[in-house]
């Protein structure tokens, strides 16, 4: 009976006061974004003006650093602290080790190039107080750009061609997941489990998820918490992010020794597939049935996006989806072919904090 009612105790929902709520905003020379970020953040919600935010700064040669200090001498909960390894999973951890109070209970991570929705941060801070066995929080990325490469972009990736069907990229159901767009944990899980791992630079929010399942953390995506994530604006810009994706998630796959799923193996597949039918094309000239199918695919891409968005930069869709594909494969592959990162991920078992 007694443990019964412990058990009530704890899956009891409780509140969170504003000072108990940890705002960590990485930035690398976002002088064009990092105001109205901090701006939309407070977006006249009485709830954050209690909310200390921290700005880890990992050396920006712009004006980013000026312009957070000059916002912090008229906001007594803004600061900013140094992030000498830059990323943004050293940020983060810095942010806590150094910013983190003991009546910090939440912790909320933000991007220095988003724009954030009034209520953004209190609506993450109702949803764990709501949910008393929720270790962390993931909300939906809506995918959006200004110029016409950025539109078609944005189509694709909130497409199941573009994100595997990923439920964070453009979904509208909320519910228990294994990854999702990061946004808010519970601080002492976060702890717990060490943090970011930094040795990742990219991929280290599907790494942190993973241990945090592990160690029986459960995540919750909230579909009504969303993000505008604006898309690279140039083919070169978007080739080098996905790439870096392919090679965290490769480094995942090693440090954890777990099977991938279908859906992230297939981009890899397709292009190992692709370079053997041209190898193997002067002598089975039937070998290039695939790549060739590759490419009406993509033609058929480009055409429907076209149409269904009334738009002819929708005709850059079919060459966003073989950037993204490629580069991703690409990034993969040369990450489970190193043999050093076969012994960094036999060597890594947890995160960096602490």
């Amino acid at each position: 009976m007694r443990d019964e009612t412990v058990l009530s105790q704890e899956a009891m929902p409780r509140t969170f006061l504003p000072e108990e709520v940890l705002v960590v905003v990485p930035a690398l020379n976002e002088e064009r974004s990092i105001e109205a970020c901090l701006h939309s953040l407070r977006a006249s919600d009485p709830f954050m003006r209690g909310v200390q935010i921290v700005v880890a700064d990992g050396g920006s040669s712009d004006e980013t650093r000026a312009i957070v200090e000059d916002l912090a001498k008229v906001d007594p909960c803004l600061s900013l602290i140094d992030n000498p390894m830059r990323i943004q999973s050293a940020a983060v951890n810095r942010a806590v080790q150094q910013v983190a109070r003991p009546c910090h209970q939440v912790l909320v991570r933000c991007d220095a190039h988003a724009i954030y929705p009034p209520g953004y941060v209190r609506r993450i801070v109702e949803v764990i107080a709501a949910r008393p066995q929720v270790a962390s929080v993931v909300s939906v990325m809506d995918a959006v750009g200004d110029e016409p490469f950025q539109r078609a972009s944005a189509w694709v990736v909130d497409t199941p061609l573009g994100s595997g069907g990923a439920a964070h990229r453009g979904g509208t159901r909320s519910g228990w997941v294994d990854h999702g767009h990061h946004a808010g944990f519970v601080l002492d899980w976060f702890r717990r489990i060490g943090g970011y791992d930094e040795s990742f630079s990219h991929n280290e929010d599907a790494e942190f998820d993973r241990r945090l399942l592990e160690a029986g953390g459960r995540i919750w995506l909230d579909a009504s918490i969303r993000v505008d994530y604006k898309m690279r604006r140039t083919p070169r810009a978007l080739m080098w992010q996905y790439w870096n994706y392919g090679r965290g998630r490769g480094r995942t796959v090693l440090k954890h020794r777990i099977r991938p799923r279908l859906r992230q193996v297939i981009p890899a597949l397709n292009l190992f597939g692709m370079a053997a039918a041209g190898l193997l094309s002067p002598v089975f000239p039937v070998a290039l049935t695939w790549p060739i199918s590759y490419f009406l695919l993509l033609l058929g891409v480009s055409i429907f996006a076209a149409i269904s968005s009334r738009d002819l930069t929708g005709l850059w869709a079919g060459v966003v989806l073989a950037i993204a594909h490629n580069a991703w494969g690409a990034g993969f592959l040369r990450t489970m072919a190193s043999a050093d990162a076969w012994r960094s991920g036999r060597r890594q078992s947890a995160g960096n904090f602490g």
